[in-house]
Formats: structure tokens, sequence, C-alpha cells
């Protein structure tokens, strides 16, 4: 396997709108995140991944696109975004930018043009049908809920939008769109961004005849994955994009693909075969939704968490790449969903930190996660902002009855929001983060929890990253070792471990609220053993062979 840049990098996920606010306006912006550089620098992360900045009506918060070579008014100009990358360049921090080309607004001009009629040139970017016996075209159901096709009454067709009906799918099937694309990511690689972050970039290939798909009981809409999940031009599509584009530069590109399985990520990943450097997968994001899907809540088993990532660990060994994340900005906050955010949140944080970067793949930071930022509980709907949380809670209370503080319950646990609430800095109105009206309210936690109190704290989850990062930097192992399970049934500890060159981690992770016995299986043998990393204080010349971990402890070994 090869080393290469973006294997050893950490990466920090920016979501711009709640980052830093510049001007206070209440949303943040590009000089914001300018103003922030040196606190990512003293974070010590080498990439960031910046969520959409582009021309936006702003429906789906900047994932759907009007305008893929303009900045959003609101974020600022394009001179800002230019000293946003010369700023960072300086500090020799890289930039990936969000692509997102599954679909674009209904406000780009292609789709404007493409609405006016059944012969215009740019019809055919877009996916148009006609109604079959008097309904849509088929039965496909959008992510963020109700029918995936829109009625358009000016040519008396449909739309498909896997999305909102504000984002209609591109039609990849054009190679005259797929040629728009291209010089749009070189127009983007030419001005030296260092990579791509792909949104839903494996629904680009639909089954042509676009079928109905089995409809799940109760319910109106079919989800419909099957025929728009991993296509079958989609290894085509994905060849031909890194050899018109991105393998004319030295960058990076991970595909964000839900329903990916092991096998479809060897192929997406596979140095040889050009298509992407990583892949984010759900399956570990998925394990806590019950049969209902995301909204269904269940508990979390740690078994199904430890055989889902060792699955990912050992499929990815020899033939691709892991990306490696508990949380982003469509998912709520780790320490809320996997850890202890109340009573043991700066030890589960660290914990959580320490089981991310020790793992083999490129480690993703998510704004606010360095810091132990949780989960909100607003009031009332009326303080949430997502589509997709209000497109869920119109359609199950407003038009089903469905019990309100039940639906509650599960934003509370799983909605977007929980990461969107703005980033928290310090103890001043609104965190810090704006000196107006914050788009979002922020998370009332904000005087406990803000970057302020986390850097002037030496025993803070901030500087407990601080210090994984710089590990990761000196020791090759973290990256590039080998993983293997150990204690496989144990009901509290996910442990494993490392090999490179004649060295072994050791990493034992307490997931759970009691104290938990690890006992070291007699096929891990070494010489000596020193303590890597820790989150409680402990004795290096404790031994190894019996340990009571605390809970949400988290110890690493380096043994020879």
């Amino acid at each position: 396997m090869t080393k290469q840049w973006w294997k050893e990098a950490v990466i920090y996920q920016i979501y711009p709108r709640s980052f830093k606010d510049s001007n206070g306006d209440g949303i943040g912006d590009i000089n914001g995140i300018i103003s922030k550089l040196d606190y990512l620098k003293e974070l010590g992360i080498d990439v960031i991944w910046l969520s959409p900045v582009y021309q936006s009506p702003n429906d789906d918060n900047g994932y759907d696109i009007s305008d893929y070579r303009a900045i959003m008014d609101e974020f600022g100009t394009m001179a800002d975004w230019e000293m946003l990358l010369d700023e960072m360049h300086k500090r020799g921090i890289k930039l990936i930018m969000d692509l997102v080309v599954n679909h674009s607004s209904d406000e780009h001009a292609w789709f404007m043009d493409s609405r006016k009629a059944k012969d215009n040139p740019y019809r055919d970017y877009y996916i148009w049908r006609e109604g079959k016996d008097g309904k849509e075209p088929n039965n496909w159901e959008s992510v963020f809920s109700g029918s995936a096709w829109e009625y358009d009454e000016a040519t008396g067709e449909y739309f498909l939008h896997l999305f909102s009906k504000k984002q209609p799918d591109l039609n990849w099937e054009n190679p005259k769109l797929r040629r728009e694309v291209y010089d749009m990511m070189n127009y983007w690689l030419e001005k030296g961004i260092d990579g791509f972050r792909m949104d839903v970039i494996n629904f680009i290939s639909k089954v042509p005849e676009l079928p109905d798909a089995r409809i799940p009981e109760g319910k109106q809409y079919a989800p419909g994955g099957d025929y728009f999940m991993n296509g079958p031009r989609i290894h085509e599509f994905l060849q031909e994009m890194n050899k018109e584009t991105v393998s004319q530069y030295d960058v990076m590109t991970v595909g964000e693909m839900p329903g990916a399985s092991v096998e479809e990520a060897k192929l997406y990943t596979d140095e040889n075969r050009h298509e992407t450097n990583m892949v984010f997968q759900f399956e570990h994001v998925d394990l806590d939704a019950g049969p209902g899907g995301k909204w269904d809540l269940r508990p979390l088993k740690l078994a199904d968490l430890r055989d889902n990532f060792t699955k990912w660990q050992k499929g990815l060994e020899e033939i691709g790449w892991n990306s490696l994340y508990l949380n982003n900005h469509d998912q709520p906050r780790m320490v809320s969903r996997f850890g202890n955010d109340k009573t043991y949140r700066v030890e589960s944080a660290k914990m959580l930190a320490t089981f991310l970067h020790t793992l083999k793949g490129t480690p993703y930071i998510y704004q606010g996660e360095e810091l132990g930022m949780t989960n909100v509980r607003f009031d009332t709907i009326d303080d949430y902002r997502d589509i997709e949380i209000l497109n869920m809670y119109r359609e199950k209370v407003i038009e089903n009855g469905e019990d309100v503080q039940k639906v509650m319950e599960s934003i509370y646990v799983k909605g977007r929001d929980n990461a969107r609430t703005p980033m928290q800095w310090d103890e001043s109105e609104h965190a810090g983060f704006t000196t107006g009206t914050p788009w979002l309210k922020v998370n009332p936690n904000f005087k406990e929890i803000n970057a302020k109190r986390a850097t002037a704290d030496s025993n803070s989850v901030f500087h407990y990253y601080r210090n994984l990062i710089q590990l990761r930097k000196q020791n090759p192992i973290m990256v590039y070792g080998s993983y293997d399970l150990i204690l496989p049934d144990h009901e509290q500890i996910y442990a494993y471990v490392r090999r490179y060159e004649g060295q072994t981690l050791l990493v034992m992770l307490n997931f759970s609220s009691e104290k938990s016995v690890f006992e070291l299986p007699t096929d891990v043998s070494y010489v000596d053993k020193k303590l890597f990393i820790h989150n409680y204080e402990v004795s290096d010349d404790e031994s190894i062979e019996k340990i009571e971990l605390k809970p949400y402890e988290a110890r690493v070994y380096m043994l020879k």
C-alpha cells in the first residue's frame, strides 16, 4: 500500500454558516473562518473540508447550488474566498471543497432553461418524465420524505428530485452535462484547491428505466435506493471524472456514498481503479435506527459498532482506504450519541477521539467536536431550521397526528441541527459566534463548553485532540499499522492492536458508564511497554495483564 499525504492527514470540517460570523448578520462567513485559522493551526489539523459556500437560495443550507462558480453573498466574495485559500496555504493547511453534482438548485440557469420547453437544449441536463396513470412516473421517495417527483405545469411533465423539490437531479447520462461538471471542477482546481468531498456521489447513475421499487408497509412511497445508489454506470462516471480532472493534480477525493458496502468501497477506493481516494460510508451511523429508519430510535449495542468497524478495517486492509468519522453536519454530536454528554462528557469525548485517531484510515473532526460540543434540546419546533427535520415533523405530527413529544425526542437524538448550532467560542452573548442574532440558536451550555475555556485548560478535550494529532504525525503505526480486534465478546470494552515495523499499539476503550475489567489476551506478547496516551491519570508502571478501566476510560500502550 502506497504512502500518501491524504492518508497521513487529519481533516477538519467547517460548516460555514455556523462557524464564525464577522459582520454581525448572524450567519457565519468566510472572513469569520479566516479570523480563526490560527486556532485551527494550534489544533494541528492538516486539511479543512469546507461545506458549500457557492451561490445558493439556501433551501438545503447551500447544498442546492444556483451558480457553481460564484460565492454565496451571505458568506462573502470571491476575493474573500481567495484570501481564505491563501491564508490557509500560508499556514500549511490544505482546502477541500464540497462538490455537489447529483443535483443543482432549481434556480440554476440550466434548470430554469430546462423547464421552459421539452425541446430546450438544457432539457436533457435533468431527468424529466411523463406521469404514469395520472400519477408520478414511479413510486420513489425523496430522502427528505414525500415523492421524489415534482410536477411542472409549464411542460406537463415531472422532474426527479431525490432530495428537496428545489434540488432537481442532474442527468449524468448526458455527456454535455458531464463536460460542464468537469470544466467546473477544473476551474476550482486551477484556483489551487486541494481536492473535493463529493456529495452523495454514488447517486449520480440511475437505472435508466427508473422502475418502481417495493413500497414498505404503511408507506406511500418507496425508498428506491436499489435503482439510484451504486448505479450501473457509476464506476465509468467516476473514472471519467478522475481522468478529466483530479488525476492531473496532487489532490484528494472523498466520496459520500450512502449504501456502499465494503465490496463496493473496495472498487471505489482501489488505487489502481482511479475513482476516489476514500469513501464516507454510513453503516455505523445507521446502527441505532430501527426498522422505521433514522427517526425510529433504538439503543446502540457496542457489539454492533465493534463488528461494523472491524468489518471495514479488515475489508479495506489490503485494497482501499477508510475515512474515520462519528459526526458531521448531517449527524448528531458524537459525545451525545456514542458517549455520555452529562456525567462523563469530557472523559467520553476523549475516549471517542482516541478511538477515531487510533484506527486505520483518515480521521475527520467536525467543528466543535474538539471541544466536546453536545446535542441541543430546543423547546419548540419553531427553533429548528433544517429542512429534513421540518418535513419529518410536518408529515408525522401535522399530517398524521403522531405524538409531539415522541417526535421531538427523535429530533433531540438524531436531528441535523444538533450539529449546526453555532460554534461556541467564548462565554459572551451568542457564544462569541456573532454580535447579531444567530441564524440558529446557540446551545445554552456555551458558558461551560467553549473554545476560550478549552484552550486555556491543559486538561481539556481540545488539548487531548492536539496531543492525538501530534502523536499521529510522529508515529506511522497510527496511520499504516494493521488492525486486529482483541476481546471480541466483551460487553463494555472495545480493544484492538495495531502493528507496524516491529511495534504494537494496544488500544483499550471502555464504552460504558461502568467500571470494566480488561484482561490482556495471552497471544499479545511484549518485552517492553510504554503508556502512549490516556484520558485518566494512570501510572506508567501499572501492569497491563489485568486492568480495571474507569467509565469511558481510554488507554493506549506502545509495546515492543
